[in-house]
C-alpha cells in the first residue's frame, strides 16, 4: 500500500482557462488529460503532473480499489494544490471474470466547487503470460515490459499499445474516459443543479 506523501510545493501558472493538477507525473496521463479537456472546453489550461500517492496497492485488482486510487489521487492532489481549478486522478486497475483478466482504468475529476464525476476506460483481456505474473504480485506494467522486452511501457503505449500494436495507444484509450468524466461539468444545471 502506498502511504499518503504530498509533494513540494511549487509555483505553477495559470492557463487563459485555469489550473489542472493530475495526481500523477505519468506523461501519458498528462497528456491525454491536456487533450481531453481541450476538446471539451475548447480552451487552453495549464496543467501539471504531481507525484501523490494512491493509497491502494501498487496494482489495484477490482473495481472497487481501481477507483478508489482515482479517488485519493484526486483528493491529495487537491490537498497539495488547493488553488487549481480541477484535480484528475487516473488509476489502472485488473479484474477477473469466467474469460481471464481484464484491464480498464477509472478517471475521477473534482472542480473548485467540490462537484465530482467519475468514467471508467473499456476493458481488454490480458494474455495467460501477463496475467500469470500479476498473479505473482508483479504489477501490470512490469509484467508487459517483462513478457514484450520493452522497457517503461507504462510510460508509453501501456498494456493496450503492446497488444494492438499501437493502434490504441494509452492516451487514446484514456482520452474517451476522461471526456465522459467531464460530462456533467459540460451539463453543470443537470448534473450539478447550477
Amino acid at each position: 500500500m502506498n502511504k499518503r506523501s504530498f509533494p513540494k510545493r511549487q509555483n505553477l501558472q495559470r492557463g487563459s482557462k485555469g489550473l489542472i493538477i493530475v495526481g500523477s507525473q505519468n506523461p501519458v496521463k498528462l497528456s491525454c488529460t491536456q487533450s481531453a479537456f481541450r476538446e471539451v472546453f475548447e480552451e487552453e489550461y495549464a496543467i501539471s503532473g504531481i507525484h501523490v500517492a494512491s493509497e491502494v496497492s501498487d496494482q489495484p485488482i477490482g473495481h472497487d480499489e481501481t477507483l478508489q486510487g482515482a479517488k485519493n489521487r484526486a483528493k491529495n492532489a487537491r490537498i497539495s494544490f488547493p488553488e487549481a481549478d480541477f484535480w484528475v486522478g487516473i488509476e489502472g486497475g485488473v479484474a477477473r471474470d469466467s474469460s481471464g483478466m481484464y484491464a480498464f482504468a477509472y478517471v475521477y475529476i473534482e472542480d473548485k466547487k467540490g462537484n465530482s464525476s467519475q468514467a471508467q476506460t473499456a476493458t481488454f483481456y490480458l494474455p495467460k503470460a501477463v496475467s500469470d505474473l500479476v498473479d505473482k504480485g508483479m504489477e501490470l506494467g512490469h509484467a508487459d515490459d517483462k513478457v514484450f522486452s520493452e522497457e517503461n511501457s507504462k510510460q508509453k503505449g501501456g498494456s493496450v499499445g503492446l497488444l494492438t500494436k499501437q493502434k490504441i495507444t494509452r492516451a487514446e484509450y484514456y482520452t474517451p474516459a476522461i471526456i465522459l468524466a467531464l460530462i456533467p461539468f459540460m451539463n453543470k444545471e443537470l448534473y450539478f443543479g447550477s
